[in-house]
C-alpha cells in the first residue's frame, strides 16, 4: 500500500493527563493508568473499545517502586487487549505498530500511554557506571550520560558552522516563555531570560542544566483511531496527514553532521511527501527537546535554515509567543513536563483542537489558528526519528 493511500486515515482522539512535575507517594503505574482513564473519557470511549495498548517505553523502576510491564496496567485497568506491548529501548516504532493495526482492521482503537515517577524516585540517566565500575568502555574518556553524547554534537556543530550557548539560550527561552502560558507546566511560574541561562551551571560541558530537561512524575495518554471513527467520538479529531520513521543505527560518535542520511531528514521528507506539503504550509512545531540543541538540530535538518543562518534564523521572538513559526508552545519536555515524545504530541491535538487557553494558536495575539502542524519524536541519540504531519479534522 502506497503511504499516501493512508494519508489521514489515522486519527488522535483523545488525550489523557495526570498531575506533573513532583507527586510524591505515586507508583509509575498509577500514571500509567490515570493517564489512560483520562485518555479514554476525553475520546468517550470504554476502556473494553481498547484493542491495543502500548507503553511508549519501559524504565527500571525507582525509589522502591515495582518493575512496569504492559501485563501490569492492563491488569489494574481491567482490560484485556488483543495486543500488548512496551519498547524496552529507544526506538520509535510505536506509531508504525499503531497504524498497521489500525489500517488493516486489526484493531479499532490503540492506546499509547506512558507513566513514571522519575523525579520523585531520583531517576539517573547514567548507565555507563554501575556500583561506582565502568559498565561501557566509553566511561573511561568521560562519556558518562546521555547528556555527555549530546554534549559531543553540540560541540562538534560549535566548531562546524558557530552554534552554541548564544544560540540555546533563545530556544530555552522561549520555552520558558510559552510555559509561562500554561497553568499546569513544570516551569509556569519560573521566568527565564538570557542572564540566568548563562549564570546555570555546566553538566556536561557546552550544556548547562538549563540546557536539558528535568525529571518528572506524571503520564500522558493518547488514544489513536480511524479518522471516520474518531468523527463520531466526543472530541474534534486530529489527523495523522502523513508521516515519516528512519533510524540510524550509528554509534553517537560515528554521527555526522549536516548528513544527508540523517534519521530527522529523511523521516521529514517522507513526511512532508505523504502529506503533499511543504515547510512553507507548517502553521506550528512540536519538537522533541530532550536538550536545547535537540530543538536545534531537528530545525535545521528539517530544513527550515541553513546550518551558517542559525544565529540569525534561531531567534526567541521567532519561536516564542507570537512569532512568525511558534515552538513547543506547551514549553516542551524542558518547561513543561517530560513525557518524552508524548509532550509535543499532545500538545500538538491540543493546539489543533483549540483546547490550549491562554496559548492558543489563532487566540494569542501575533498568531493564527494552525491547520497543520510538523510533530517529531527522536530516540536514543538522533539515531531514532518519528515526524508527523498532524492536520485539524471536522467532528
Amino acid at each position: 500500500m502506497a503511504l499516501e493511500n493512508l494519508r489521514g486515515r489515522i486519527a488522535v482522539a483523545g488525550v489523557g493527563y495526570t498531575p506533573q512535575g513532583k507527586v510524591e507517594g505515586r507508583t509509575a503505574v498509577s500514571f500509567h493508568c490515570e493517564a489512560i482513564r483520562n485518555a479514554l473519557e476525553d475520546a468517550g470511549i470504554e476502556k473494553t473499545d481498547v484493542d491495543a495498548l502500548l507503553l511508549y517505553r519501559h524504565f527500571d523502576p525507582v525509589g522502591g517502586d515495582q518493575d512496569v510491564t504492559a501485563f501490569t496496567v492492563a491488569e489494574q485497568l481491567g482490560i484485556r487487549p488483543a495486543v500488548l506491548s512496551q519498547e524496552t529501548y529507544c526506538t520509535r516504532s510505536w506509531l508504525c505498530h499503531s497504524m498497521g493495526m489500525l489500517a488493516s482492521g486489526l484493531a479499532k482503537y490503540v492506546v499509547v500511554s506512558y507513566g513514571d515517577n522519575g523525579r520523585s524516585g531520583k531517576r539517573s540517566w547514567v548507565k555507563e557506571l554501575s556500583g561506582g565500575q565502568a559498565s561501557d568502555e566509553l566511561a573511561a574518556y568521560g562519556d558518562l550520560s546521555t547528556m555527555a553524547k549530546y554534549a559531543m554534537l553540540a560541540r562538534r556543530a560549535m566548531a562546524a558552522y558557530g552554534t552554541g550557548p548564544e544560540v540555546w539560550k533563545k530556544i530555552a527561552v522561549a520555552q520558558r516563555r510559552w510555559a509561562n502560558l500554561n497553568p499546569i507546566a513544570a516551569m509556569h511560574s519560573k521566568v527565564l531570560d538570557g542572564e540566568t541561562y548563562l549564570a546555570s551551571e555546566y553538566v556536561a560541558e557546552p550544556l548547562r542544566m538549563l540546557d536539558a530537561t528535568p525529571n518528572c512524575d506524571g503520564g500522558r495518554a493518547i488514544v489513536l483511531t480511524t479518522l471516520e471513527r474518531a468523527r463520531g467520538l466526543r472530541q474534534v479529531p486530529v489527523a495523522l496527514r502523513g508521516f515519516g520513521s528512519a533510524n540510524q543505527p550509528l554509534s553517537p560518535f560515528r554521527l555526522r553532521m549536516e548528513d544527508e542520511s540523517s534519521a530527522a531528514r529523511i523521516a521529514c521528507r517522507q513526511a512532508l511527501d505523504m502529506a503533499g506539503v511543504g515547510l512553507g504550509d507548517i502553521d506550528a512545531c512540536e519538537l522533541y527537546d530532550c536538550f536545547t540543541y535537540t530543538v536545534e538540530s531537528t530545525l535545521r535538518d528539517y530544513g527550515f535554515f541553513r546550518p551558517e543562518e542559525v544565529r540569525e534564523w534561531l531567534t526567541a521572538d521567532r519561536i516564542g509567543p507570537g512569532g512568525e513559526l511558534p515552538v513547543n508552545t506547551s514549553g516542551g519536555m524542558l518547561s513543561e513536563s517530560y513525557f518524552m515524545g508524548l509532550t509535543p504530541l499532545s500538545e500538538a491535538v491540543m493546539q489543533l483542537q483549540g483546547r490550549c487557553g491562554a496559548r492558543q494558536l489563532g487566540q494569542l495575539a501575533g498568531t493564527r489558528m494552525p491547520e497543520l502542524i510538523l510533530c517529531s519524536d527522536n530516540g536514543g541519540v538522533f539515531q531514532s526519528h518519528l515526524t508527523m504531519v498532524l492536520e485539524r479534522g471536522q467532528s
